[in-house]
């Protein structure tokens, strides 16, 4: 009798699956393996990721020695050298030791005026590429040389460890995520670079006073080109040095929490750096050390290098970067870059994801699946409460369904369709002619129990070479008619579609949100950063909230209201609501209803039509009441509705309505009260 295969609980719960049932069981039984694998040889998967308190730099109190360790197998020579020896090349060789690892001690009675906190230091490495000067592949710690565009590595061994006392924080009192999204190095108003310091103590209340719950951090780890907004990585282990040390970012994440706010890094484990000056790259002569040769270990439009993730030691090190910035900076989770590009060898590009095998068995990068299970079980284990979200655009199913049922154990993916949907309707579509249905059901494209990050736009449409939704809609009216004593017809549409476009978003698009910082009030500028093209100027790669806090300009309209859709969303608990029930669609007037969380949200989309009395269907009959209104003029809005009227419901048919004025351009939120 023939054995009945066993169906993944992914599988179960979506019949669409079936046939992939066998790749979606081996990819679970791989991951088991390899975790069986850890857990015999080095302990468990948390010790397995411990590689960065042994390799590196570090001092040991007990023996009194400095210790400095790499790992690189096909290496012929190493040396250490730096400030300590008057950089001297060859002065002092590293010794081979076991399975591919070089060491060296200096003892610190002799090196403890010379080998000190701060110093400069790099390696010199004798390999089948030649000599080269390298930077230690588990620095804590870079710094740019004064006049070079080179790094060199620095001793950072501070007298005294960060002080986390009363740092108790869990990610957990937060509910749903509230994103907000930054960039420390351009969130200052200055045309220069931000600094942690400066982000902790005059951004962080700022994003506080919004109404966000969580800060993700972009371009921590340290990137040589800063241009790269930080993904293009060279050093895992140090924080970017452009913007202070690693205490004064730990500052920031304990002030962060010290105002409940959850703090996540965007990391990048998708690719590196192919430069040999800074990075990983050919440091022990070979490509094959950390990454895949030949093509598949170069990504053709990134132009940079792919992990070999079926290896060990490579496994070992982004695994222990993982754990290095959850237990040296208590960050409380991560947003994973590129994920598309990890799951499958064609990296997602121009694939049609239209059958289950394009999923699961076509083109696969089987070894990225298991790291990603890995670095989630990893994640998870070490911090309650921790947030881990995948920048997927694949959709690959499971991908935010516990490794445990056949899925990749991420908590959330980002709804990257949603941005896409709104630039490319405001850039192709007279918003005269909206399909609003299918707005409401592109909001709703995705599976109820798959955790979604919904966004309408990201850093991402800030960049050069894209528009932000504030831009697509006001251009150049921005710079001329943003006083509130300027009339401006195109102003007034962008400031009403504005806000129509991120609650419609927030209200159907997930079960957390995303903010790129400035876009809650319509930043004017694009994202460039210093480069020749613009003589290494700052001026486009920071934030004016001037231009928010000044009150005789319109911009802090849409800071307010964004303001406003956030304390709904948390007051009300939206994010964690089921899935909506639709109530109207009326294309003549462009109008959507449809309930939440026990409001009633309704949208007029139109141009010009507002009709009275309109009739809203309600799901309880009662009395109803407004709770947000973007038609107020504190928000932006003309005052047309009377804000403190009661709505009494009526039932015809067994089916309840209010009567209601709908203002085109505005959004209506009503709770019942009676």
């Amino acid at each position: 009798m023939e054995k009945k295969e066993t169906l993944m609980p992914i599988v179960k719960a979506d019949e669409w699956l079936l046939p992939v049932n066998i790749d979606i069981t081996q990819r679970y039984e791989r991951f088991k393996h390899r975790l069986e694998e850890i857990n015999s040889r080095y302990g468990s998967l948390s010790k397995f990721a411990d590689a960065y308190n042994f390799l590196g730099i570090h001092y040991n109190k007990k023996e009194k020695v400095f210790t400095y360790r790499e790992w690189a197998p096909a290496a012929n020579e190493i040396f250490l050298f730096g400030d300590f020896n008057n950089w001297n090349r060859t002065s002092h060789p590293l010794y081979r030791i076991e399975n591919g690892v070089w060491e060296i001690k200096l003892s610190y009675s002799e090196y403890k005026n010379t080998f000190v906190h701060n110093s400069k230091i790099k390696v010199l490495v004798n390999a089948a590429n030649g000599w080269n000067e390298r930077i230690p592949a588990y620095i804590s710690r870079v710094g740019q040389d004064p006049g070079s565009p080179n790094f060199s590595g620095l001793v950072w061994l501070p007298e005294k460890a960060f002080d986390w006392a009363g740092d108790e924080f869990d990610a957990q009192s937060i509910g749903q995520p509230l994103i907000y999204e930054a960039h420390v190095g351009m969130a200052m108003e200055e045309s220069k670079v931000g600094t942690y310091l400066e982000f902790a103590d005059i951004l962080l209340p700022r994003i506080k006073k919004a109404g966000y719950n969580t800060v993700q951090l972009m371009a921590i780890a340290e990137h040589p080109y800063y241009g790269s907004f930080g993904y293009h990585v060279a050093n895992y282990f140090a924080v970017t040095s452009r913007s202070g040390t690693p205490e004064e970012l730990k500052y920031l994440v304990r002030k962060a929490h010290s105002l409940g706010l959850a703090v996540i890094m965007d990391i990048v484990h998708s690719h590196t750096v192919k430069n040999l000056n800074e990075g990983i790259a050919e440091f022990d002569g070979t490509v094959a050390q950390y990454f895949h040769e030949g093509g598949r270990g170069h990504h053709p439009d990134w132009d940079s290098k792919l992990f070999n993730y079926g290896k060990i030691e490579v496994l070992e090190f982004l695994l222990s970067n993982v754990k290095y910035w959850i237990k040296e900076f208590h960050f409380d989770g991560f947003r994973f870059d590129g994920v598309s590009s990890m799951l499958y060898f064609h990296h997602g590009n121009g694939v049609n994801f239209d059958s289950p095998e394009k999923y699961f068995r076509d083109g696969v990068e089987f070894d990225a699946i298991t790291y990603l299970q890995l670095a989630n079980t990893l994640i998870h284990n070490l911090k309650k409460g921790a947030i881990s979200i995948a920048e997927d655009v694949s959709g690959m199913p499971g991908i935010s369904t516990p490794v445990s049922h056949g899925g990749l154990g991420f908590d959330y993916r980002l709804a990257m369709g949603i941005p896409d949907f709104w630039i490319k309707i405001l850039k192709e579509e007279d918003d005269a002619k909206w399909n609003i249905e299918r707005m409401y059901y592109e909001m709703l494209n995705r599976k109820w129990d798959v955790g979604t990050v919904a966004y309408a736009e990201s850093h991402d449409q800030a960049l050069v070479g894209d528009k932000t939704i504030a831009f697509r809609l006001m251009d150049k009216e921005m710079y001329f008619s943003m006083a509130k004593n300027t009339p401006n017809l195109a102003v007034d549409r962008g400031i009403s579609l504005h806000k129509l476009i991120r609650l419609f978003t927030v209200a159907l698009g997930g079960n957390a949100y995303l903010n790129f910082m400035g876009n809650e009030f319509g930043h004017p500028e694009w994202i460039d950063f210093p480069r020749e093209g613009n003589n290494y100027s700052h001026f486009y790669a920071r934030r004016q909230w001037s231009l928010c806090d000044n009150k005789e300009l319109k911009y802090h309209y849409l800071a307010d209201f964004d303001q406003k859709m956030v304390e709904l969303v948390k007051e009300y608990k939206i994010l964690e609501a089921d899935y909506p029930t639709f109530l109207k669609h009326d294309d003549w007037h462009k109008t959507i209803a449809f309930e939440r969380a026990g409001l009633i949200f309704v949208f007029n989309w139109h141009v010009n039509l507002s009709p009275f009395s309109y009739e809203i269907p309600v799901t309880e009959a009662g009395d109803y009441e407004l709770v947000l209104n973007s038609d107020v003029p504190e928000l932006g809005g003309f005052n047309r509705l009377n804000v403190w009227q009661t709505y009494h419901s009526y039932s015809i048919e067994e089916q309840n309505f209010i009567k209601v004025y709908v203002p085109n351009r505005t959004a209506l939120v009503f709770k019942r009260v009676r």
